[in-house]
């Protein structure tokens, strides 16, 4: 990657995409991976995607620190860490376009029963455990599962900050375990980590913007917006996988 017009370009798309889950909860990764591959290619796509996804994460998490909540959010990590670091080692033996279809249709699924409360639960300590493994070993697989974790952290009601701050908490612990992972065993390189950064540093910013948003917006506004970004993350993921 020579051109300085291919960084701005990932610099601009790192602000947008922090922006988004800096209001939602999520949706940066999945827009940040099509143009990742298509500037640095799929090799390196998904571990450029994880340091700059890192930075942006823990920027979300400091930004709401106060607010964030600690029991869903350690029984939530307790199941994924371990479980992305086994997806990141075999992300690139499995087809992900299959794995992120069939990923699609249950995030479309959960969007539309969770509206019509046909599935309406409060997660307890197992549900949060073997969600994380699920959320897991799918972002260590194809790179990005927030809408997964977004709809299980949805699920608790919480304020749209704390929301949105505690599932930045658990994204950054799988991130973190991801670049031990790829780094050992993809030996992506300096310039890979080097990218990551300084598109990390456009997600903070990005970030900033995202939680002035979501301060102004009522709680059961935020919902119907958080599931509809579902909804229309789903259906992208289900048509190109």
């Amino acid at each position: 990657m020579d051109s300085i017009w291919s960084y701005i370009l990932l610099l601009i798309g790192g602000f947008i995409a922090a922006a988004v889950s800096g209001s939602a909860g999520f949706g940066g990764g999945l827009l940040l991976l099509p143009l990742l591959t298509m500037i640095l290619g799929p090799a390196m796509a998904v571990p450029v995607l994880t340091i700059a996804q890192l930075i942006g994460n823990a920027s979300r998490a400091i930004l709401g620190f106060r607010q964030i909540r600690w029991r869903p959010v350690l029984w939530f990590l307790l199941g994924a860490v371990p479980m992305s670091a086994l997806g990141a080692f075999s992300f690139a033996r499995i087809p992900g376009g299959i794995i992120t279809r069939g990923i699609g249709f249950f995030i479309v699924l959960f969007a539309v029963l969770s509206y019509f409360k046909v599935l309406d639960f409060t997660p307890g300590n197992k549900t949060m455990l073997f969600g994380g493994m699920a959320v897991g070993l799918i972002s260590g697989l194809i790179g990005s599962a927030g809408p997964i974790g977004a709809a299980l952290f949805l699920s608790l009601n919480l304020p749209p900050v704390a929301y949105v701050a505690s599932e930045a908490v658990t994204a950054a612990g799988m991130h973190i375990t991801k670049s031990i992972v790829y780094q050992k065993f993809l030996d992506i390189g300096i310039n890979a980590v080097w990218i990551g950064l300084v598109m990390g540093g456009a997600m903070i910013g990005g970030t900033w913007t995202g939680k002035k948003i979501i301060e102004r917006l009522p709680r059961e506004t935020f919902r119907k917006v958080v599931g509809i970004l579902l909804t229309a993350v789903g259906l992208e993921m289900m048509v190109f996988g």
